[in-house]
């Protein structure tokens, strides 16, 4: 049964089962001891969807606790029977389609049709690792005595602590528990308050695959979320950190982990710049940004924050961009001609606000939008600013909005300079028809990943993650080693036996390639 605490028949579901409102501890879905509650809304009109628990410190231990306790069997199980598991998992997130993005559209706003995008991307997560667990080879490295054989094994790592944003509710969860789960480690995830019911979602149907018993946990807060945060880091039990959030959490984060010296990966924030030279196809590069900055209405890690135009083409490119711009439909993002939604909470609107008026202060114009969109709902317009300075707040930290910043740039050499000059490294972007160029600048950026003529970089099978304060590790791909221990193991005491030494023939192999032994 669905939780008291919400009406499931608002949600417009086909399976009202699936929307959980309680955390999740060792198989059993339960309320807060102290008997608290959060209160979920839909940032595109206000309205409460439901409540959630306030969990605290207690909740934490007890679920941590428990993935410890199943870690001990689960750990156990071979890859090819996690395989089965997580594919079951996979294909019952295909089978609710539909409703899982349904669920994030409710929660986080973002159009129904970006929704259903997500809920394909988090799924692909947990088919990838599906397939990872049983790739997860050992090596044999030659031995300098003969004695000897060298054995390198894998072996997942312990128990995980997972903390997600609210922008991404259900493909941030999968991209680091799909690994986790195939590795053979055992969760306590602690989703956002904002958008909790996309993760619980996710928790049901794994049960209902058959994934046992503490092997995933959830605790929910918001109000305790520093204490519970902290716990998730500092108890030794946990041996690994996976957190995706803003870069000053990143850190306190990370040196509540280093008190155990525990296994960290990190995606923190971005400043990603994007830039247009001369040379591109201008209406590509105009789609390419349009995808990059404007999808979930600018609240991405990697969308573009810095746009560098060419200056020969500077003119044509803001045009062509707020042309496109201004056939946006803002608004609720389940109906249907939507295209951008809200963003998530009055605080993302005002520093939205803050952005722009700093950087008409310092001289930018606006070419579209600008303002926030009165009404219910958390909106703000679309909005183009030309003629943006290097100085600007928008340059220095990441928006997580809306809001595109052009800025005219001379030469190759100028606009490098201005892309790397940021703390942030997770993503860049640029347009340029020219080979070499395409190399020169794909090098030259200081980031983890860069999309060359292209606006969208995200897929299951990339190594996703950043350099400089965007991070540490990588997601996705090859991700599940950062869940996993490497073993060596020495095995001594092989010497060959005297009687059994192979000879070669005539100084050569016999026939058919055949080693031959004799006794000596």
């Amino acid at each position: 049964m669905a939780s008291t605490s919400v009406n499931t028949s608002a949600f417009g579901l086909k399976d009202a089962s699936l929307i959980r409102a309680q955390g999740y501890i060792n198989g059993q879905w339960v309320d807060a001891k102290e008997g608290g509650k959060i209160q979920v809304t839909n940032p595109a009109t206000g309205e409460e969807l439901g409540h959630i628990p306030e969990m605290g410190i207690v909740e934490a231990k007890e679920a941590i606790e428990a993935a410890s306790n199943a870690f001990k069997t689960w750990s156990k199980t071979t890859a090819k029977e996690r395989h089965d598991l997580l594919m079951k998992f996979y294909q019952l997130m295909r089978e609710n389609d539909d409703d899982l993005g349904r669920l994030i559209t409710l929660e986080n706003g973002k159009p129904l049709a970006e929704g259903k995008g997500e809920q394909a991307y988090s799924a692909s997560f947990i088919e990838w690792f599906a397939e990872e667990a049983v790739r997860t080879y050992g090596e044999v490295i030659p031995a300098a005595q003969g004695s000897l054989r060298n054995v390198v094994i894998k072996q997942p790592i312990g128990v995980v602590s997972i903390l997600t944003p609210w922008n991404f509710p259900s493909a941030m969860i999968t991209r680091k528990l799909g690994a986790a789960l195939a590795a053979g480690c055992t969760a306590v995830i602690k989703p956002p308050a904002e958008t909790p019911f996309s993760c619980l979602a996710l928790v049901e149907l794994a049960t209902r695959a058959g994934i046992p018993p503490g092997v995933i946990n959830v605790i929910t807060t918001s109000a305790n979320v520093a204490e519970v945060g902290k716990e998730l880091c500092e108890n030794p039990i946990v041996k690994k950190i996976s957190f995706t959030g803003s870069t000053p959490v990143a850190k306190l984060l990370s040196g509540y982990a280093a008190t155990t010296l525990k296994k960290v990966s990190i995606e923190a924030g971005g400043n990603a710049p994007f830039i247009v030279f001369d040379d591109a196809d201008i209406d590509a590069a105009v789609a390419g940004a349009i995808a990059c900055k404007f999808r979930g209405s600018g609240q991405t890690c990697v969308c573009a924050n810095r746009i560098y135009v060419q200056s020969s083409i500077y003119a044509e490119f803001a045009s062509r961009l707020a042309e496109k711009v201004a056939a946006f439909k803002v608004g609720n993002g389940l109906e249907s001609d939507t295209t951008h939604g809200p963003l998530i909470h009055d605080r993302a609107v005002q520093k939205v606000e803050k952005h722009v008026e700093d950087a008409l202060a310092r001289g930018a114009q606006i070419l579209h939008g600008g303002k926030r969109i009165a009404g219910p709902g958390t909106f703000f317009a679309p909005t183009i600013l030309s003629d943006v300075t290097s100085d600007a707040l928008i340059s220095r930290e990441e928006t997580f909005g809306p809001l595109a910043a052009l800025t005219k740039f001379e030469t190759e050499e100028e606009v490098i300079k201005l892309a790397n000059d940021t703390p942030f490294g997770l993503a860049g972007y640029f347009f340029s028809r020219d080979v070499g160029r395409v190399w020169r600048v794909a090098e030259a950026l200081e980031v983890g990943m860069v999309g060359t003529n292209t606006g969208v970089i995200s897929q299951a099978v990339i190594p996703f993650g950043g350099v400089k304060e965007s991070g540490l590790g990588r997601e996705g791909s090859h991700g599940i080693t950062e869940y996993m221990n490497v073993k060596f193991i020495a095995f001594g005491g092989l010497l060959i036996p005297a009687s059994l030494v192979a000879i070669f023939v005539d100084g050569a192999c016999a026939p058919g390639g055949i080693l031959i032994a004799s006794a000596r």
